[in-house]
């Protein structure tokens, strides 16, 4: 399934999109579920971390496009934006966001399915596993290549990414089991490390490509020596 999101607010747009995109559904055969906010703030606080793309008006009253793109790129790194524009001279200033394209309203479905075809293509290549985690200030989509580990913080876990760090309300044991087959493994009681990052291991801590450190309980030492050995033999295969 395909979820998108459509902000503007402008009602009858709203309406409108809906409409196109439930008519590339029915045509193209594809699962879509959509989302509409009326406003920057609405997508921003009640944000959905499993959105696959987003269209997004420039010109919004409380909270323009420009600025609900800069928050929502705080928290999601790679969900599709594509801004929608009543100026045909529009600012390239959207595209440090790294939207997909703008389209020009208004839209027609000759161009909704002219663009939908395109990014579907896209998406369908580059998709990277990932997982949904929750914490107080909402749901946060993590890609398993940019997360080098997880460890336990004050009863949560705190993931370490390439982007930052992230609070997570679930328990390790669920992460091991929901990430064993990903290239994750448990090293200490609070540790879970992807061995991608794994640079070498020096007694009883691993140092990772990025020069931190984390411990390997004496414990845990022998198997997962014997994880890393396979994981490392598999990637010179």
């Amino acid at each position: 399934m395909i979820h998108i999101a459509i902000c503007d607010d402008e009602r009858d747009f709203l309406t409108h999109l809906t409409a196109l995109l439930k008519r590339y559904a029915l045509e193209s055969g594809e699962e879509i579920k959509i989302s509409t906010y009326s406003s920057g703030l609405d997508l921003v606080e009640a944000y959905d971390a499993t959105v696959d793309l987003i269209f997004l008006d420039i010109k919004m009253n409380d909270l323009n496009g420009l600025k609900t793109a800069e928050r929502i790129r705080q928290r999601d790194e790679h969900v599709a934006l594509i801004f929608l524009t009543t100026l045909s001279g529009c600012s390239l200033e959207g595209y440090k966001y790294q939207a997909v394209n703008y389209i020009i309203k208004p839209i027609h479905y000759v161009r909704l399915k002219e663009e939908m075809d395109q990014w579907i293509k896209k998406h369908r290549q580059n998709t990277e596993p990932f997982i949904i985690v929750s914490n107080d200030t909402g749901k946060y989509k993590v890609f398993l290549k940019g997360l080098k580990f997880i460890e336990t913080f004050n009863r949560n876990l705190l993931l370490h990414t390439e982007h930052g760090h992230v609070i997570c309300y679930r328990k390790m044991k669920e992460m091991e089991a929901a990430l064993g087959q990903q290239g994750f493994v448990r090293c200490h009681s609070g540790y879970l490390v992807n061995l991608f990052y794994v640079k070498r291991i020096e007694k009883l801590e691993i140092i990772l490509l990025t020069d931190e450190k984390i411990p390997i309980s004496q414990l845990k030492r022998k198997a997962f020596m014997k994880q890393l050995a396979d994981y490392w033999g598999n990637q010179l295969l």
